[in-house]
């Protein structure tokens, strides 16, 4: 049994057991989290979800909250001397799948 849901504007195939990261939610270590956006739910057949699938949800536990690697962005125009280094680590939220509610 899978589902896909959506969350943090991105969706994810998710099925019982799996650990997946998302996008930072306002939540700590060791909290419950569920997901009410499932767009498709399938077991023996397929829900599609116009455009959720009504009354299903997904639920997890938070493992940790922590930051991605660090993506350098590096601004050049030739020339000119113009140079700009930054850097970017993106906040992230990883999560334990637990059960899929149909």
């Amino acid at each position: 049994m899978y589902a896909i849901i959506a969350t943090g504007g991105k969706q994810y195939k998710v099925s019982e057991g799996d650990v997946i990261n998302v996008e930072k939610l306002g939540v700590e270590a060791g909290d419950a989290v569920t997901f009410d956006q499932v767009l498709v739910l399938s077991d023996d057949k397929m829900t599609v979800g116009t455009p959720t699938v009504a009354g299903a949800s997904v639920t997890g536990t938070v493992v940790t909250n922590g930051k991605a690697k660090k993506v350098i962005v590096y601004r050049y125009k030739r020339k000119s001397g113009y140079h700009k280094k930054n850097g970017h680590r993106q906040c992230f939220t990883k999560v334990k799948i637990e059960k899929i509610n149909a």
